[in-house]
């Protein structure tokens, strides 16, 4: 059994905000790494001849801003992603709760997998147009800024083509679960104890595990979805995609028969180095937002560590703990102004 818990010290707000600058900033120093990824993915002319070698391709022939292409589309995903993801995720776990607050596992990932997927099903024009931006020369641009990009994409090439692949993301979702299923029910047996005792540190190592055995067993449907994106006759060689295809089931006909069946996991390379880092970042960022935001509301000491406040109720809520405090700043006063008065 699992139990869905959250820290009720953080308010809405505070938590969604801490979530989403702990993604801006990992995702935009891992940027260079999900460039290439794409690239190798789609199957652009920069990743022939392997992982180097479409870095220095990038550099050469884009410069250094090469690697920051649809990185801000990418960040301006993130908010609208995670409250859809956050919202949707709450109310199925809620409907399969029981009345102590627990869950199976196998309910929670799936609780997640649907989620995943309605946030994906809002954001999915973004991620397009986030493949679009990455696929072209910087230098020489097709598609400029993100609600241009959207707007050139929706003018020329029709409603249906900001949707794109979608259907991969579907299917892909029940093979990131499996891998994500893999790892943590078998918690018990890799660590001897439950996966509320684990450390910090042990914690993020089996997220980067787990995103790393479900990354592998869905990466084929990532890369014949990035394909998809990125063919356009708007772009100069339809976006460089090294097969042209008429829908998903061809496309993954034309790639292994081409390319052989290895070719579904190009860029894999990059992503598995991404892993670490982007995870590193994503919970060092949380943690530190999320220790300011404690020390802001008055249960710790210290913005650089979660050294308990003395005398502080840690169960309440902020704006329960904000009442107390009043209470007792209002009981200090009058108990003043009663001292001073029976002076005189």
């Amino acid at each position: 059994m699992a139990t869905v818990t959250q820290d009720v010290r953080l308010t809405n707000y505070q938590g969604f905000l801490c979530v989403g600058f702990a993604g801006f900033f990992s995702k935009t120093v891992t940027s260079p790494l999900e460039v290439v990824k794409i690239k190798s993915q789609v199957g652009t002319f920069h990743c022939k001849r392997g992982f180097w070698h479409t870095f220095l391709l990038v550099a050469q022939n884009e410069g250094l801003r090469g690697f920051w292409k649809g990185n801000v589309v990418s960040c301006l995903r993130l908010f609208p992603y995670s409250a859809v993801h956050v919202a949707t995720y709450k109310k199925i776990v809620h409907l399969h709760m029981d009345e102590l607050g627990y869950i199976s596992q196998w309910r929670a990932i799936f609780a997640g997998s649907v989620a995943g997927i309605a946030a994906a099903l809002v954001t999915y024009p973004l991620e397009v147009a986030e493949t679009r931006l990455i696929v072209q020369n910087c230098r020489e641009p097709t598609y400029v800024g993100v609600v241009r990009t959207l707007t050139k994409i929706y003018r020329s090439e029709g409603l249906l083509t900001l949707y794109r692949g979608f259907s991969l993301t579907v299917l892909g979702a029940f093979p990131f679960s499996v891998g994500c299923c893999a790892v943590y029910m078998n918690l018990d047996k890799l660590c001897q104890q439950p996966l509320f005792r684990l450390t910090s540190l042990q914690n993020f190592i089996i997220g980067c595990v787990a995103a790393g055995v479900a990354q592998t067993l869905s990466y084929p449907f990532e890369t014949v979805k990035r394909k998809m994106q990125a063919q356009s006759a708007r772009l100069p060689h339809f976006g460089g995609v090294d097969v042209h295809f008429n829908g998903m089931v061809d496309c993954f006909r034309q790639v292994v028969k081409n390319k052989g069946i290895l070719s579904l996991w190009s860029g894999f390379t990059a992503n598995a180095i991404k892993i670490v880092p982007y995870s590193g970042l994503l919970f060092t960022c949380f943690e530190m937002c999320k220790q300011i935001s404690l020390y802001r509301n008055g249960y710790i000491v210290s913005p650089l560590s979660y050294t308990r406040k003395p005398g502080v109720d840690q169960s309440l809520r902020p704006y329960e703990l904000e009442e107390v405090k009043r209470r007792v700043k209002n009981r200090s006063f009058r108990s003043q102004e009663s001292s001073f008065e029976n002076r005189w």
